[in-house]
């Protein structure tokens, strides 16, 4: 290893960062990449990438659909920082590989050949891309690709599953952590009306799913558009669907009120700014107010909320709790409607 980077490594992957002073590598410039490892790491070799929504749809929008562009800015970002964090969005998503290499005090469980997903951050993981990205074509949030990455000790990882396939284990593991803090929240309230903003999406669809398991007394959809409207109708999840703008506060509100809210529990699942005001104002006081974007402001949110005299409580759903993945295929393999809208996304 080189004189001027530890010798000795930390479970959070601070060793792994080049800034000066150190910082944790979420928040990181650029991470060191070398394919050595310290003892309690792993390298993953990487198949596919599965970039954040709202990292996604932002870059879409910076060039204009050109996917080209967006490839060239995503090989860009990861060749500069040694990782995939967008510097707009400051999110990333996850990947799937097979292990190459465990390092003797790794603490992960994992074996060389283990088929994965990562269930941390592209925006800490050090990652290394070898093929260019020849085989994206730059349109969709799942990227095939051929490179590595590597796991500290503190990471998390789990095992792909052998009766799906990879791309839709990806795209539920990339947002497992929704549902299961979803039921976590809707435990604290008896029969509560639940409101899912963004609900024809990942983790909307999943939220919805795992609000009725754990006993909402009453779900609410909100989509934008009346195609999504009908995608979520048709995948029975929601005892309401509502159609609104959820940038337009007063609009959410009134949509929310006329579906049979206020909510008691609101999950903002949505990839776009600015839709802090509204997710406050369609909830009740004394309800919980759970942000899952990484489009999300929360100065906004706290501001806004205090602006109001909201007496609300507010969530950030950090990805992780315990049981996550394993709880989110469940949902997946029970919930015949949430399937068809993650696979309908995958073939679009």
């Amino acid at each position: 290893m080189s004189a001027a980077f530890p010798h000795v490594s930390d479970p959070t992957g601070l060793h792994r960062v080049l800034d000066r002073p150190a910082v944790l590598p979420q928040a990181a410039q650029a991470l060191d990449t070398r394919r050595e490892l310290w003892p309690d790491e792993v390298r993953v070799r990487v198949e596919r990438l599965n970039l954040d929504a709202a990292s996604f749809r932002q870059l879409e929008r910076t060039h204009e659909g050109s996917g080209d562009a967006v490839r060239a800015a995503v090989l860009d970002i990861v060749r500069t920082r040694g990782k995939m964090q967008n510097p707009e969005t400051g999110s990333g998503g996850m990947l799937v590989g097979t292990v190459e290499e465990v390092g003797p005090d790794s603490p992960l469980g994992l074996a060389v050949g283990d088929r994965v997903a990562t269930l941390v951050s592209l925006t800490l993981t050090p990652l290394v891309i070898e093929d260019d990205l020849r085989a994206w074509d730059g349109r969709s949030e799942q990227v095939p690709c051929d490179g590595y990455a590597v796991l500290f000790g503190r990471s998390i990882a789990a095992v792909l599953p052998d009766d799906l396939p990879a791309p839709l284990s990806l795209s539920v593991m990339d947002v497992c952590g929704a549902p299961a803090l979803t039921e976590r929240v809707v435990h604290h309230y008896a029969e509560p009306v639940v409101v899912v903003i963004g609900a024809a999406g990942k983790s909307g669809s999943l939220s919805l799913a795992a609000a009725r398991d754990a006993g909402a007394g009453r779900t609410i959809g909100v989509v934008p558009h009346r195609d999504e409207a009908d995608l979520l109708e048709a995948a029975g999840l929601a005892d309401e669907v509502a159609v609104a703008d959820a940038r337009d506060p007063i609009a959410l509100r009134d949509a929310v009120e006329k579906a049979g809210g206020p909510a008691d529990v609101t999950i903002v699942c949505v990839d776009v700014p600015g839709c802090e005001g509204g997710a406050v104002l369609a909830t009740a006081d004394g309800g919980t107010v759970v942000f899952f974007s990484m489009a999300t402001s929360f100065s906004a949110a706290a501001l806004g909320a205090e602006g109001l005299a909201a007496d609300v409580t507010m969530l950030v759903g950090n990805g992780y709790v315990p049981g996550h993945a394993d709880r989110a295929l469940e949902l997946l393999r029970a919930h015949d409607g949430v399937r068809s809208l993650f696979e309908g996304r995958l073939e679009a």
